[in-house]
């Protein structure tokens, strides 16, 4: 496999490619947590898995937390589905493989709203209250739909996981997005929510208002002003969804404290020393130009651009015999040899040529992003066929690592 671009700036960039693999596996053998970061579509899920895999064969103890992975991913290791519990794969069936295995590899898939249930089981500070807010229909709602939850759950469930020491790397394939301000400034974007203005206002108006009135909302408990806003706000939503709306605030009022400080220190644990980041991508322009915004965020929070993985290049098929030569292959190897079978060989490496150098091209604008930072390039050949077993997968690793 082929560690070069094309084009002028070939030769500068072909110093950073040099030792990527190697400093992959470094950051698989030191890191505590690689975060898997990157738009859609461009194999982010297969790579995390790959990575983990990796690293459970060097000897650590590895869990994979995906997001919403396609169930080929489940079936590459040996499994039915992706559960929403801590599932250990097997090492029989990394055996029946061939593939050796020195650790052990954990997978798991995100549950939002379970992730987001047990915040508020630890915070609340009664039985009553945790309840209260458990079985309100707006926090139903709230923790499976509210923008930016799912993202912020990834963060919370990561933290968790990382605080039990049960493992020693964690990789989470981080939730797609079209825009990096998403999952960056999600633990921010939760706090402002749940400490904005408007919030404190509800607060304030709700506060007491259902406990003097037996747990239903009752207006003439509120000042004249709020008692205009909340009557506009029955004739189109219903008294009923006051009562529930009532009830959340003044349930949730009570977890702003620990909500709040969990968030923060949530958002600090993005910034620590042993939390890598993974920029995943593909030669495709959207996603390359996509990659380099979220590396410019990065940059910009003084948070680190660890490595590059891009997925699915077409590399250079090399050089083609003359058509007396090829004959002579194809015949020797039992092939068929006529004029017409020689001339669709030679138009097939044309077209793979035309590919690679399409994904060369397209590849100096993420050369221009590495240049600045000495970030280093991981290049993954593109697959004739999906990963759908662990031989494939164990494929897609060592293309990563070596």
């Amino acid at each position: 496999m082929s560690d070069t671009l094309s084009g002028p700036r070939s030769g500068r960039v072909k110093a950073v490619l040099g030792s990527s693999k190697k400093q992959l596996a470094e950051l698989l053998a030191t890191k505590r947590v690689l975060l898997c970061v990157g738009c859609g579509g461009v194999g982010k899920t297969t790579s995390s898995a790959a990575l983990a895999l990796a690293a459970a064969r060097s000897g650590r103890r590895v869990l994979c937390l995906t997001i919403d992975p396609a169930r080929r991913l489940a079936n590459s290791l040996g499994l039915e589905e992706m559960r929403q519990e801590e599932t250990r794969v097997s090492n029989e069936i990394f055996e029946r493989a061939g593939v050796e295995m020195k650790g052990s590899l954990t997978v798991m898939m995100l549950d939002t709203k379970r992730t987001f249930d047990d915040i508020v089981r630890k915070h609340a500070s009664t039985a009553q209250n945790r309840d209260a807010i458990l079985n309100n229909k707006i926090y139903q709602y709230v923790s499976t739909s509210l923008a930016g939850t799912q993202e912020y759950m990834a963060m919370e469930k990561l933290q968790a996981l990382r605080d039990a020491g049960s493992y020693d790397l964690i990789v989470l394939d981080t939730p797609p997005t079209a825009n990096a301000l998403d999952f960056l400034d999600a633990p921010e974007r939760m706090i402002e929510a749940i400490d904005s203005p408007a919030m404190r206002w509800f607060v304030q108006a709700f506060s007491g208002n259902t406990h003097r009135s037996g747990g239903r909302f009752a207006l003439d408990l509120l000042g004249k002003g709020s008692q205009l806003v909340f009557k506009a706000v029955a004739k189109i939503t219903g008294a009923a969804f006051l009562d529930q709306l009532a009830g959340f605030i003044a349930a949730i009022n009570d977890l702003f404290g620990g909500f709040t400080e969990r968030a923060k220190r949530v958002s600090e644990s993005l910034r620590g020393p042993d939390v890598a980041f993974v920029l995943v991508t593909s030669p495709e322009p959207m996603a390359i130009a996509e990659i380099n915004f979220f590396a410019d965020r990065l940059r910009a929070l003084a948070m680190p651009r660890d490595i590059y993985v891009v997925n699915r290049v077409h590399m250079p098929p090399g050089e083609l015999p003359n058509a007396a030569s090829l004959q002579a292959l194809l015949e020797g190897v039992g092939l068929p040899h006529d004029d017409d079978f020689v001339h669709r060989v030679a138009r097939a490496h044309e077209e793979a040529q035309l590919l690679a150098t399409r994904d060369a091209k397209h590849l100096e604008k993420l050369a221009l992003e590495t240049d600045h930072g000495g970030t280093p390039v991981v290049r993954v050949p593109a697959l004739d066929r999906d990963v759908h077993d662990v031989r494939a997968l164990a494929r897609v690793a060592e293309a990563l690592v070596g």
